[in-house]
C-alpha cells in the first residue's frame, strides 16, 4: 500500500516511526523533546502551551523524514485537555497529566452527581484529578472567565490532528480518547454533555467521535490522517493485544488492562471502563505500588539499584522464607485503602537476611499487581497471555516470578516505540479502506513484537502457595478490602 506515519506526543517528546503499510516494518524513525515552558523555562508542569507540541513534531519530523509518506497518525498524552473559545483560540494552556490541584474538585464532582456509583454507571469511571472533567470544574472554580470563554473542547490528539489538518470546522476524536475524559460513555458509545455542564457550568462544542478505521480528513497536499487516539489504546494497538491478553505496565505505579467484548460497569470504582482504538473494550485497574516499592527496598537495604536488588532477592526462594510484603507503601487504590501503610510479617530469626526481604518486595509487588489482574478476571476478562511492559520487566526476579505468580504466560517485548507504531498501524488501516484495498472491521495484520515469552511450568503450583500466602495476610490485615 505504501508508507505510513505514526507520531506520538508523550508529555516530554515526540517521537515518530515511519512504517511499510503493509508488513509494518519500521523504516525510519524521528524523536525531539518537548520545548521548556516559557521564555525562561518557568512553567508550572500542569500547565502547557499547545503549541510546544507542534515545535516539536516539527523538529522530529526534520530531515525529510516523513518524505513519501501517504498516511498519518497521531497518538498523545491523555488527561490534556485543550479549552479553546469560539474562534478556535486556545482560553488557556493545556492543562496535563495527573494535575494535584484538581483533586478537591474531583471529590466535588463525586457528590455531584451523587457518589462514585452514579459515575461509573454513567460513565465508567469514578473522577480522578487526572482526568478532563474534573479539570474542567477546577477551571470553573479557580478561572471562571477563562471557563466561560471556553467554546469548545479538545484533547492532546484531538488538537493535534486539527492543527495537522489546516484547523478545519470538523473536529473529531475517536471512541479510545474520548472514553479517558469523564463525560465520554463507552458503555452507550456516545457523550454525556450534562457532565461537561455540571464541571464547566455550561455547554460546549465536542468533537466528533468518529470510528477506528475512519480518516479525520485530508491535509491540502493530500495527506491522509487517520483519527488519532491517546497512547494507551495506541500501545496496545502497536503491541497488536487481542481478546485473551492482558498488559501489566511496571511503572512507579502499575497498571492492568485487557482486551474486552463489552465495557464493565465497577460499582467500586477499581474498573476504569476505557474503549480501546479498534472498536473493543479496554477495562484498566490501577495500583499505586508497583516499581516504587522496589525503589523503597533499593533504600531500605542499601545496594546501589535496581539490578542489585534483583540479584540479591535471586539469591533467596519462592515464598522468601516466609517474609510477605503488603506493598501499600503510598496508600494503595486497588484495592481501595488510601490511608494504609505497608506491612511486613513472617519476620523470624533466619528469615532476617536481606535477599529474603529482597525477594518479598518483588513478590509484594507482583501480587499486587495479580490483584488487580483478579479484578478483571472477576468480571468474566479472559486472560491467557500477559504482556509485560516497562524496564523492571528486564529484571531477572521479576522474569523469575511473574509468569507462576499471575498465573499465566507472560511476554516480555523488547523495547520499542510501541505508541508511535500503534499510530502508524491505525494510518495504514485508514490508508487501506480509503483505497478498497482493507475491510473497516480488521486492521492490517501487522507481526506481534519481538519478545521473550517465560511459561509458568513447573513453578506453577510453588507461585500459586506463594500468592495464597499473601492473600491470606491481606485478608487478615484489611479483611473488607475487596468486599463491596
Amino acid at each position: 500500500m505504501g508508507i505510513v506515519a505514526g507520531l506520538d506526543s508523550s508529555p516530554e517528546f515526540t517521537r515518530i516511526v515511519v512504517c511499510d503499510a503493509d508488513t509494518g516494518a519500521v523504516l525510519r524513525q524521528g524523536y525531539a523533546p518537548h520545548p521548556v515552558e516559557g521564555p525562561d523555562g518557568a512553567g508550572r508542569p500542569s500547565d502547557v502551551d499547545p503549541q510546544a507540541w507542534l515545535l516539536s513534531l516539527g523538529e522530529a519530523a526534520g530531515g525529510g523524514l516523513l518524505e513519501g509518506v501517504q498516511a498519518i497518525g497521531v497518538s498523545a498524552q491523555q488527561n490534556a485537555i485543550v479549552p479553546l473559545d469560539a474562534q478556535g483560540n486556545t482560553v488557556r494552556p493545556a492543562m496535563v497529566g495527573g494535575d494535584k490541584r484538581a483533586q478537591v474538585a474531583a471529590a466535588d464532582l463525586i457528590d455531584a452527581l451523587g457518589g462514585r456509583e452514579a459515575w461509573a454507571q454513567a460513565v465508567g469511571c469514578v473522577p480522578q484529578a487526572a482526568q478532563p472533567v474534573t479539570k474542567l470544574r477546577w477551571m470553573a472554580k479557580n478561572e471562571p472567565d477563562a471557563a466561560q470563554r471556553t467554546a469548545v473542547l479538545l484533547q492532546a490528539h484531538d488538537w493535534l490532528v486539527w492543527q495537522l489538518l489546516g484547523r478545519p470546522v470538523r473536529r473529531t476524536t475517536d471512541r479510545g480518547g474520548a472514553s479517558g475524559t469523564g463525560y465520554w460513555s463507552a458503555a452507550i458509545g456516545g457523550y454525556r454533555p450534562e457532565l461537561v455542564e455540571l464541571a464547566l457550568g455550561h455547554q460546549v462544542m465536542l468533537p466528533e467521535v468518529i470510528g477506528p478505521s475512519d480518516a479525520a480528513g485530508t491535509t491540502p497536499e493530500g495527506l491522509l490522517i487517520s483519527a488519532g487516539t491517546g497512547e494507551t489504546m495506541a500501545a496496545a494497538f502497536g503491541l497488536g493485544i487481542g481478546l485473551g491478553d492482558a498488559v501489566v505496565s511496571l511503572g512507579a505505579s502499575g497498571s492492568v488492562m485487557a482486551v474486552h467484548r463489552e465495557a464493565l460497569v465497577d460499582q467500586s470504582g477499581m474498573i476504569t471502563s476505557l474503549a480501546d482504538a479498534t472498536g473493543m473494550h479496554l477495562p484498566v485497574v490501577t495500583t499505586l505500588n508497583a516499581v516504587r516499592t522496589l525503589r523503597g527496598a533499593t533504600d531500605l537495604l542499601g545496594v546501589a539499584d535496581l539490578e542489585a536488588l534483583s540479584d540479591l532477592a535471586m539469591k533467596s526462594t519462592p515464598g522468601s522464607h516466609g517474609l510477605v510484603l503488603l506493598p501499600y507503601l503510598e496508600g494503595e487504590r486497588t484495592p481501595n485503602l488510601p490511608h494504609a501503610a505497608g506491612t511486613l510479617t513472617g519476620l523470624r530469626r533466619e528469615s532476617m537476611k536481606p535477599e529474603h526481604f529482597a525477594r518479598a518486595a518483588f513478590e509484594g509487588m507482583l501480587c499486587g499487581l495479580a490483584d488487580a489482574l483478579d479484578v478483571l478476571r472477576g468480571r468474566g476478562v479472559e486472560v491467557r497471555r500477559i504482556f509485560l511492559l516497562g524496564a523492571a520487566a528486564e529484571l531477572p526476579a521479576v522474569q523469575a516470578a511473574a509468569p507462576a505468580l499471575f498465573g499465566a504466560q507472560v511476554v516480555v517485548p523488547q523495547p520499542a516505540d510501541y505508541a508511535a507504531i500503534g499510530a502508524a498501524r491505525q494510518a495504514a488501516w485508514a490508508l487501506g479502506v480509503s483505497q478498497g484495498t482493507l475491510d473497516p472491521r480488521h486492521p492490517p495484520a501487522w507481526p506481534g513484537p519481538a519478545a521473550q515469552v517465560l511459561d509458568p511450568g513447573e513453578e506453577l503450583a510453588v507461585g500459586q502457595a506463594v500468592r495464597q500466602q499473601y492473600v491470606s495476610v491481606r485478608e487478615q490485615t484489611h479483611p473488607t478490602a475487596f468486599r463491596s
